[in-house]
């Protein structure tokens, strides 16, 4: 996960606790960032309907419709992100030793495993749990 990722995700709590409009300045306020940082960020959002945009007056960025309901799976595809990457791999193919030859693959495989298992768990937290876990003091995991 990058750390847009996690810009996307508290915007979208931002967002959907204050029941409003916010402008990229206000929200890079609160998540602690910059708002050119907050607009490349809710693009991608707004892009795939998890967030709306009003222009003119009054002008800014709102949870999309399904607000409470969007789950971080949602929010990890808008972005065109992964949970588990990696952004070099080890070793040689061509290398005698098996450990240098092989380690790639492994790892790559790893990764997928890893990936997987992410990706299911961040299809059952939604804004919603994000929203109630902060305003309930919830520390379940």
């Amino acid at each position: 996960m990058t750390g847009e990722f996690s810009v996307a995700v508290h915007a979208l709590v931002y967002l959907n606790h204050m029941n409003t409009v916010l402008s990229s300045a206000q929200l890079a306020e609160n998540i602690c960032t910059n708002p050119a940082r907050v607009r490349k960020v809710m693009a991608e959002l707004v892009k795939n309907g998890l967030a709306v945009s009003n222009e003119g007056r009054g002008s800014g960025y709102a949870v999309g419709p399904s607000g409470r309901d969007i789950t971080l799976l949602q929010v990890l595809d808008a972005l065109g992100d992964r949970a588990v990457s990696t952004a070099w791999r080890t070793g040689d193919m061509d290398r005698d030793c098996l450990v240098s030859s092989g380690m790639g693959d492994i790892m790559d495989s790893l990764c997928e495993e890893l990936n997987d298992m992410c990706r299911e768990r961040l299809s059952g937290v939604t804004i919603g749990t994000i929203n109630d876990r902060i305003f309930k003091n919830d520390k379940e995991k």
